[in-house]
């Protein structure tokens, strides 16, 4: 059996009951040590074999696991944040079809809610944005060009850019090219949710001078929108003349 587990976040205390219980029970675990905090690895039993997959292709990862399989061993495959996001889990998971491996998926807390968290932030404001787009700057992966980072700032909803620290100058001329003004209100969130976390707000046309400023050059979140700037309408959920199910408008 493998666990798919989603790490978290960054802080070893954001992981799951669930997520948690699978280290504690795993036989072998398999953690992707460039992003997942190694301090999730001190929940594991004595005895347990542990690869880092920084290191490793995906066949290898699939090796370990038919080995473990083969030995009547329990796997848990460990990601960052939730591993439905930029996790790399499908291709793993079609392999583990094919050899007939049994797999579940147990989901953790992404960092671009971490990011919010730390922003004290609400993505979904009453008035100024409704949806969440959540991506990243082609580089050397590509992304699809219906994608592409102008189209996406189009809609002009809040964005969570992962991936992309890097090249925050294009990414400022990209965004303003999708419509978003230079004094938009945008974030860099960097190691959300660890003890090294860094929160520096700016606005779009000074993500790259920010950064550089301050040094941080990946493990950052970007986050763009108006819902950073303070200003919404009040939600209708909680509003006295707003009548639910459960409450009657007040008169």
């Amino acid at each position: 059996m493998v666990d798919f587990v989603g790490a978290g976040s960054g802080a070893a205390d954001l992981i799951t009951l669930r997520g948690k219980k699978c280290l504690e029970e795993a036989d072998v675990i398999i953690y992707a040590g460039s992003l997942v905090n190694p301090a999730l690895l001190d929940y594991k039993k004595e005895g347990c074999e542990v690869h880092n997959s920084a290191y490793m292709t995906l066949e290898e990862v699939i090796g370990v696991v038919e080995a473990a399989e083969a030995a009547g061993k329990r796997t848990v495959r460990l990601h960052t944040g939730d591993p439905c996001l930029y996790g790399a889990i499908r291709e793993q998971m079609d392999e583990l079809d094919k050899r007939g491996i049994a797999y579940e998926v147990c989901p953790g807390v992404s960092s671009f809610c971490g990011a919010a968290a730390a922003l004290h932030a609400e993505y979904t404001l009453p008035d100024v944005s409704q949806s969440v787009i959540i991506t990243r700057m082609a580089g050397r992966t590509p992304v699809p060009d219906a994608e592409s980072i102008e189209k996406l700032a189009a809609h002009q909803s809040t964005m969570v850019i992962f991936l992309s620290t890097g090249m925050l100058e294009e990414l400022s001329e990209r965004l303003a090219a999708g419509g978003y003004g230079p004094d938009t209100p945008a974030a860099i969130v960097y190691k959300a949710t660890w003890p090294d976390e860094k929160v520096f707000r700016c606005t779009v046309s000074t993500l790259a001078e920010t950064a550089k400023e301050y040094q941080i050059k990946k493990t950052a979140l970007i986050v763009v929108g108006r819902v950073l700037a303070g200003e919404y309408n009040r939600s209708e959920l909680y509003n006295p003349a707003f009548a639910t199910e459960f409450r009657e408008a007040s008169r």
